[in-house]
């Protein structure tokens, strides 16, 4: 068994009254055990812009990303396996929040949408595909989460 560590430090920037009335802002710092720290916030659509952070990362940007960097770190792992060698890998991870059925917010869906580039032979249209549904199998993040997750492969540039 793992464990992940993550501190996340908000400080209260304008009086008590402006919070009580929701004016306040929402960034904060995200701290990582592995020392890496980032600036957070919640998502301008979510509070508008005048209430998040610039420059900062909010939780389902996070999400999203998590989602993609899983994906990929698994298909490497299961291309080298399959004996492919993946020079490029770039996932433009796209997220969808909306209302659920049950009339709560949530990030529903996530399109990965990857362009491998490959030294020596390259995987074959099912090939491709079967190593995505091994990735996704393995994935711990999508393993971790009910979001839908869906695979679009695309044409490095």
């Amino acid at each position: 068994m793992a464990s992940y560590r993550a501190t996340t430090d908000w400080t209260l920037q304008a009086s008590p009254e402006d919070f009580l009335k929701g004016r306040y802002g929402r960034g904060h710092t995200l701290s990582f055990g592995s020392g890496v720290e980032v600036p957070g916030t919640a998502s301008h659509h979510v509070v508008g812009n005048k209430w998040a952070a610039p420059n900062a990362v909010d939780p389902e940007e996070m999400l999203v990303g998590s989602l993609s960097t899983c994906h990929m770190l698994t298909f490497l792992h299961k291309a080298r396996e399959a004996g492919f060698v993946v020079e490029r890998y770039v996932d433009e991870a796209v997220g969808v929040m909306e209302k659920t059925p049950e009339g709560r917010m949530a990030v529903t869906r996530v399109t990965l949408r990857p362009a491998i580039s490959y030294a020596g032979r390259a995987p074959s249209a099912e090939e491709s595909e079967h190593l995505h549904h091994l990735a996704h199998e393995e994935c711990f993040i999508a393993n971790s989460v009910k979001t839908e997750v869906v695979v679009e492969e695309r044409e490095p540039a």
